[in-house]
């Protein structure tokens, strides 16, 4: 047996049953990615072989045949290894073939597995299986254990009398249930259903204050348990502080083994019934804690990956304010302000640090400089950070440029990850002969003119979106996080002439060398007129070109439609729509009307279907559209910049700055995130916090409690003034047209 093309078809009707799609959308997804199609490129451009598959659905399909996949190389190793034994049954045959469970494959496997001397191994050595398989038979009823058990005796293999034959026969049996497919599968669905996680406190930490004392003692369904308390629960154990176990449902396990192992009376059923609770008890049991405890962190795993995705989804689609000439400034007070101005296409310009926390004496010469950028930089916005000495320093600008009757909007800019960007490897290449600090004003300045551009520089660990982000399958993350920074910038689009080589590489097709040619070639060449230029870069074929020239932009470019998302394979098909309407492609394009009048019908084949036309229309009746929504700064209170400033009660404005699956935090201004619970979001159940509020979102909320000491702010939604709009159950954020 091997995975080979052969078995795809196998491969393909799981796929389908599991997932509930059509045959051929799974067949033509699994065909399009073999073949190196990208899964943004495929949902956008491929609709009709697809049967229109959205980026999740193929997405999945991927995972699972990869799954599958895994799953028959895998049963290829199992039938070698027992073939190798001489112990492939017919029936055992059956089994594996029939299984889509790693977990089951395991199980059949276990008796046949290698492993290292047990008790069991050495009572087979002592020629005690025959002894075992008369007491399984349970044919016995007359004589007594011991009577049955006296041929076995035999000092010279060390079984002295009949209670050492009965004792070695009885660990035989013991292995037997615990590698029995059946019994193991009955006592993990039973675990699994009945069972408690239980934490406490480890000896050592009995009177210390920690941030896991709700879980010193604590008990919770092993099903039920969310996410965010079982990686909480999880370090706590990580760090000495916690002892988790499992606490199954001995007695009601114990009856169900007994009951699917002791088929009658007979003369060794006292005897089996002490065997299946050795064999519980000291082989299953710690083997399905061991199991269990792995794939509940499995789920609570797979639920902060989604969480944090969706945040950082959110986050990357945050409104751009354009290309506005922008002043970023990263907040400092000791070490002073640093002030960075970048063009409307995020070129640095100039620089300066200032020093307007250290004393009246440093405030004249601060705000000179202040002016003098905004001036010479004809700064249109202003950037600010949102750390360390971000709220006082966005007063004081607010009041230098009120003094100098300036009127230049003042934005509050999440720092997260800017550090981070400082000192990598892309801020090295793109700023070599800056300090670090310098950089991170750069960036904070780019944040707000394009988050999406900006933020796709930063490790997406690194900007404070997820929860236990560090405890989680780092494998997994990434891959999560990777595939969600594609589809954002995939669905935004890249403008081909100001990218940067980072941004460039999430392009479907393209990748991290193709992404420094095309910056190469730009650098030496100029810029692109047309996509079609792309194929001068070296290395750049026409399959690159053709998962990639759809999400590229050209502003200005040579060709009309070089700057909307309607692909170049495409464009002799909309010159017929212009020729059939009798007008230019570029009246065309400059008459939405004239759009609308089009009969999608008469241009329909085999290979452009209604839903590629459809999607035509739209870029040709808006060309060059943002999908995002327009650009709005949350308006903090200039009276509220320290949790002193706050009140019981208070009516605030805020930003959503991460959700997680107990509620959202909201930044309000004062340096310290107030907490919304999820029973605060709404005035309805919330189940999902996404259904409710998402990452960059703008909210009004109240104040219930603050709590210095600790720094906890506790705010409602719910409460606040209406005048807000809430989210639906299951509706999104629209995007603007």
């Amino acid at each position: 047996m091997s995975v080979q093309s052969n078995h795809l078809p196998l491969i393909f009707g799981w796929v389908t049953e599991e997932t509930g799609l059509k045959s051929f959308q799974v067949e033509s997804a699994v065909t399009l990615l073999r073949e190196g199609a990208t899964v943004p490129f495929i949902a956008r451009y491929r609709k009709e072989r697809t049967g229109e598959l959205d980026e999740v659905e193929l997405r999945s399909i991927e995972e699972r045949v990869n799954y599958f996949t895994e799953l028959l190389e895998r049963k290829v190793t199992v039938y070698n290894s027992i073939g190798e034994q001489g112990k492939l049954t017919p029936e055992l045959t059956a089994r594996i073939e029939a299984t889509r469970q790693k977990t089951e494959l395991e199980d059949l496997y276990l008796p046949f597995r290698p492993k290292r001397r047990t008790k069991a191994t050495i009572a087979r050595e002592r020629g005690l299986e025959p002894l075992a398989d008369i007491i399984a038979a349970q044919e016995l009823t007359a004589g007594t254990p011991e009577g049955a058990a006296s041929p076995f005796v035999d000092p010279k293999r060390e079984v002295p009398d009949a209670s050492a034959a009965l004792s070695g026969a009885s660990h035989i049996l013991a292995e037997r249930f615990a590698e029995d497919a059946d019994l193991r599968a009955f006592v993990r669905r039973l675990t699994w259903k009945e069972g408690l996680i239980s934490s406490r406190v480890t000896s050592g930490k009995k009177d210390a204050v920690t941030k896991f004392e709700m879980y010193y003692d604590y008990q919770e369904r092993l099903r039920e348990v969310p996410s965010h308390r079982m990686l909480a629960m999880r370090r706590g154990e990580k760090e000495e502080v916690l002892y988790l176990s499992i606490l199954a449902p001995v007695e009601e396990i114990l009856a169900g083994l007994r009951g699917r192992t002791i088929r009658k009376k007979s003369l060794f059923s006292d005897l089996l019934a002490g065997v299946v609770e050795d064999a519980y008890k000291r082989l299953l049991a710690p083997s399905i804690e061991v199991e269990l405890r792995l794939e509940a962190k499995q789920r609570a795993d797979e639920t902060a990956i989604r969480v944090f995705s969706d945040n950082l989804r959110n986050l990357l689609l945050a409104p751009p304010a354009g290309g506005k000439k922008v002043l970023g400034i990263d907040p400092g007070l000791r070490t002073g302000c640093k002030l960075a101005v970048v063009d409307g296409t995020g070129r640095f310009l100039d620089n300066a640090t200032i020093y307007p926390h250290t004393g009246e004496k440093g405030l004249p010469a601060a705000k000179k400089e202040l002016l003098r950028l905004v001036k010479t930089g004809d700064c249109e916005m202003i950037a600010v950070g949102n750390g360390t000495a971000g709220r006082e320093t966005e007063q004081f600008v607010r009041e230098t440029l009120r003094e100098s009757e300036k009127q230049i909007p003042i934005v509050m800019v999440s720092e997260s990850g800017a550090s981070v960007y400082s000192a990598s490897e892309v801020a090295r290449e793109e700023f070599p002969e800056l300090d670090l600090t310098v950089r991170g004003a750069i960036s904070i300045a780019r944040r707000l003119q394009d988050p999406l551009a900006e933020l796709v520089k930063v490790d997406p660990k690194s900007i404070g979106v997820g929860q236990y982000q560090h405890d989680v399958n780092q494998t997994q993350l990434k891959k999560s996080l990777d595939g969600v920074v594609e589809s954002c910038v995939n669905f935004v689009g890249v403008n081909l002439n100001t990218a940067s080589w980072a941004l460039l590489s999430y392009v479907s097709g393209v990748g991290g060398s193709l992404a420094k040619a095309i910056v190469r070639h730009r650098d030496e060449y100029g810029t692109f007129a047309s996509r079609k230029a792309l194929l001068k870069v070296a290395r750049f074929g026409a399959k690159a070109f053709e998962q990639s020239a759809g999400f590229l932009r050209i502003p200005g470019g040579s060709h009309l439609l070089d700057n909307t998302a309607v692909h170049p394979e495409r464009y002799q098909l909309v010159e017929s729509m212009a020729a059939d309407q009798g007008v230019s492609m570029a009246e065309l394009v400059a008459d939405p009307v004239l759009v609308t009048r089009i009969d999608l019908s008469r241009y329909a084949t085999g290979s452009v279907g209604i839903p590629t036309l459809r999607d035509i229309l739209d870029e040709l009746k808006k060309p060059g559209r943002d999908p995002r929504c327009e650009f709005q700064a949350a308006p903090f209170r200039d009276d509220v910049r320290e949790m002193t400033d706050l009140q019981d009660g208070m009516i605030l404005q805020g930003v959503v700055t991460n959700v997680t699956a107990f509620g959202a935090f909201v930044d309000i201004g004062v340096h310290q995130d107030g907490l919304v619970h999820v029973s605060h979001l709404a005035d309805r159940f919330v189940k999902d916090p996404n259904e409710a509020v998402q990452v960059g979102q703008l909210v009004r909320v109240k104040v219930l409690a603050v709590d210095r000491e600790r720094k906890r702010i506790s705010l409602s939604i719910r409460e606040a003034d209406q005048g807000v709009k809430r989210l639906q159950p299951g509706e999104r954020i629209k995007k603007k047209e």
